[in-house]
């Protein structure tokens, strides 16, 4: 299979941390791609040409990144343990919808930020990481039920979390608000799989 990503992506962050969360690497080739030169692979793949992008061995793909986690999740060790399983799926969805609105939530202040400046505004920007910065105190106060063998809305959050330090350095300082999330964070940032995905500076 091929994943067509970029590095920078807290989305296809997420698919290559469980890729070495359940041993894939020998499963799934990686192909970083610039969406925004809508490169044959991806339109093909992907007439949306969004990343990242999931190309089986069959021809089909899967997309966008929740469903390819899914998909992922039925293959290699340890079937049963990253989605959840009964009741307790619904809380794994949820704090991965959870973590991806605020992965949401930074690409649109990046996106802003990318106008000519005289275009930008800055109410917008403000109340974009009053946002964020709502959504990590209320994980602050969850975190005591996170683990650090990461179920898939785990390995969501902590994606978003990187994904705030890489474009909202300047602007939020969430590691003092939140001093048990960046303890976990920390502790999570650990793992082989966060250290080699962490995206460029």
């Amino acid at each position: 299979m091929k994943l067509l990503y970029s590095p920078a992506s807290p989305y296809a962050r997420k698919v290559r941390v469980l890729i070495i969360e359940k041993n894939l690497q020998d499963q799934v080739e990686l192909v970083p791609v610039v969406p925004a030169d809508k490169p044959d692979s991806l339109i093909s793949a992907n007439p949306l040409g969004r990343i990242p992008t999931l190309v089986r061995d069959d021809g089909s793909s899967l997309f966008d990144s929740p469903v390819i986690c899914e998909f992922l999740d039925t293959l290699g060790d340890g079937t049963d343990g990253r989605s959840g399983t009964g009741d307790g799926q619904w809380a794994v969805k949820h704090l991965h919808a959870y973590g991806d609105g605020i992965s949401d939530t930074v690409f649109t202040v990046s996106m802003e930020r990318r106008r000519d400046a005289s275009e930008q505004s800055p109410a917008y920007i403000n109340s974009q990481v009053a946002r964020v910065a709502r959504g990590l105190s209320d994980l602050n106060h969850r975190v005591g039920d996170f683990a650090l063998t990461p179920n898939l809305g785990e390995i969501a959050v902590a994606c978003s979390l990187g994904y705030a330090d890489l474009r909202l350095a300047k602007d939020l300082d969430w590691r003092a608000a939140n001093p048990a999330l960046a303890a976990w964070y920390g502790e999570i940032c650990k793992r082989p799989s966060m250290a080699q995905t962490e995206p460029p500076k």
